[in-house]
């Protein structure tokens, strides 16, 4: 692996930094990886919410990724928001002519603020990335609709999702269950043989903005350094959670606020 790992996120930018490609970049940086980013959307929006949203041209998002692949060793890739059917169709492309390899796959949907990231029209062309995907990693209304079905309430509800969603071609399913009504934060895995529940004690805090950001672009980080699935969901869940422990001191802006993606060097 040449000494770092080196790991490329393929998403929007969110110029407020708590989210997208920033927030990837944040933690690729914080779990000791050389970050790389290929932008498909620009977007406009701070702690508040999502203003306006611009597509980068499915080409030159293309040649992004190609360029990205001719000429460094890339050792794991997060997708997070495509935005567009078109931006979905190069992305699959190129990182099938790359051979890209520990590829995740977080299908955004919907921003924290409610605000649209590609919607009903994004469904069908993620279900299609799914066999390209080491792990994806939807929310629970994510979840729910690429699988064409009601949300959930509890884990048993999280499982029937997970096994829609493995049906349609992912070779792992991580459902995060932070939309729970109550209880601790609940992730579940399911790697296509076995379901693993992944729990922490849920956080007191407002600042939660670009939280599932982080943690697919922290699972691709540590699968990029050779952990094994199950290690680097429990890995990047206990980091996730260290950072909305810290982050909830934090006063950036008015609305929500991003964890403390470098709340491991402030401790230190």
């Amino acid at each position: 692996m040449g000494g770092i790992a080196k790991i490329l996120s393929i998403a929007g930018s969110d110029p407020s930094g708590g989210a997208g490609i920033q927030a990837d970049l944040k933690t690729f940086a914080a779990l000791g990886c050389y970050g790389m980013a290929a932008i498909s959307a620009l977007t406009a929006q701070n702690t508040q919410g999502v203003r306006a949203v611009s597509m980068v041209a499915p080409d030159f998002l293309a040649q992004q990724i190609e360029a990205i692949f001719a000429d460094i060793d890339v050792d794991a890739v997060k997708i997070g928001m495509i935005g567009a059917p078109d931006n979905a169709r190069v992305i699959g492309a190129a990182l099938s002519s790359a051979r890209a390899k520990n590829i995740v796959l977080d299908p955004v949907l919907v921003a924290t603020s409610g605000h649209e990231l590609g919607g009903d029209v994004m469904v069908a062309p993620l279900q299609k990335m799914f066999p390209l995907a080491r792990l994806v990693t939807p929310n629970l209304i994510e979840a729910a609709r690429l699988a064409g079905g009601q949300g959930a309430n509890a884990v048993e509800d999280m499982r029937a999702l997970a096994l829609r969603l493995h049906g349609l071609g992912a070779a792992a399913v991580l459902v995060k269950g932070g939309h729970l009504a109550e209880g601790d934060a609940l992730d579940l895995l399911y790697d296509g043989e076995d379901f693993i529940e992944f729990t922490a004690p849920r956080v007191a805090t407002r600042n939660t903005h670009g939280t599932g950001c982080a943690l697919s672009s922290a699972i691709a980080a540590l699968l990029g350094t050779g952990r094994g699935l199950r290690e680097a969901v429990g890995e990047a869940k206990a980091w996730l959670t260290r950072a909305l422990q810290a982050g909830a001191a934090l006063r950036i802006g008015a609305g929500h606020g991003p964890p403390d993606h470098f709340c491991d060097f402030r401790r230190s």
